[in-house]
């Protein structure tokens, strides 16, 4: 299949060590249901690409659902995804797209994400800003922008300035990131990825990585015992030892008798020397 990007969500960050002891951050993202859902091509639209569906919802519009009627598709997507192909060629409407015919072990990857919403933040926050001096008789410059433009030239603070203002929640790209592994529909990365939990994430293949090391994993061995190692214990010896204990367990409940048979006549003499 010639499409390089895949869909998927976001599940959690973890750790783990490499075959060589190094420690590396984990990202694991589900991509499990993708399938095609519109193709376009140069004759028609003036560009090949292929719109991926992703997730499942309840609800939709009936304009989408037309939509999806006539991809043939089971289930409502919750997202899709426009991805500009080379060739449309071998690419079916419907089809399934899965993970391991796009990516394996070793990949780079360029990963797209929507960042976390921080809301309105400062200079200091928003761009680490350094802010005023400590010192010196300064008590409300600690976290100030600082001057934010010349005076009569230009007259006016340039566009692009870096200001307090609304961060995160924006598109971000992450690159060169690294396929660990692959595995029940998941894709594991190394390195982190931009987003909360759940968020979608856009994965695209870029290259390979040719000194790829692998996850530090622990083999079990089983060592396999022939029938001819094993002793038969003799049914004698077995039986004979059931008997002796038996006869021990015996033993100790006479033992037992008998001394619960004496304790109320010395109890009685103990009263009567009293």
């Amino acid at each position: 299949m010639n499409i390089p990007t895949v869909i998927g969500q976001k599940i959690e960050q973890t750790q783990a060590f490499l075959e060589n002891g190094t420690r590396v951050p984990l990202t694991h993202v589900y991509v499990g249901e993708n399938s095609v859902s519109q193709i376009k091509t140069v004759e028609k639209d003036g560009y090949s690409a292929v719109q991926v569906a992703f997730g499942e919802r309840n609800k939709i519009a009936k304009p989408l659902a037309g939509h999806l009627k006539k991809a043939g598709l089971k289930k409502s997507p919750r997202f899709l995804r426009e991805i500009r192909v080379g060739e449309v060629e071998g690419i079916g409407i419907g089809a399934a797209i899965l993970p391991e015919e796009v990516l394996k072990p070793g990949d780079k990857i360029d990963v797209v994400g929507i960042s976390k919403g921080k809301g309105f933040a400062g200079g200091v926050k928003r761009w680490g800003f350094r802010g005023g001096p400590k010192t010196h008789g300064q008590s409300d410059r600690h976290r100030a922008p600082g001057s934010i433009g010349q005076g009569t030239t230009p007259g006016r603070v340039y566009k692009g300035k870096k200001m307090a203002g609304r961060m995160g929640n924006e598109q971000v790209t992450i690159k060169n990131l690294e396929v660990i592994d692959i595995k029940d529909g998941e894709v594991i990365i190394k390195g982190l990825v931009p987003g909360p939990k759940g968020g979608v994430i856009v994965i695209t293949k870029i290259g390979e990585n040719k000194n790829f090391k692998p996850l530090f994993t622990v083999v079990e061995e089983t060592v396999e015992v022939s029938s001819e190692e094993v002793a038969e214990v003799p049914i004698e010896t077995s039986i004979e030892t059931n008997q002796a204990a038996k006869a021990s367990v015996e033993t100790e409940k006479a033992v037992a008798a008998d001394t619960k048979e004496v304790m109320p006549d010395n109890a009685e003499g103990i009263k009567e020397e009293k």
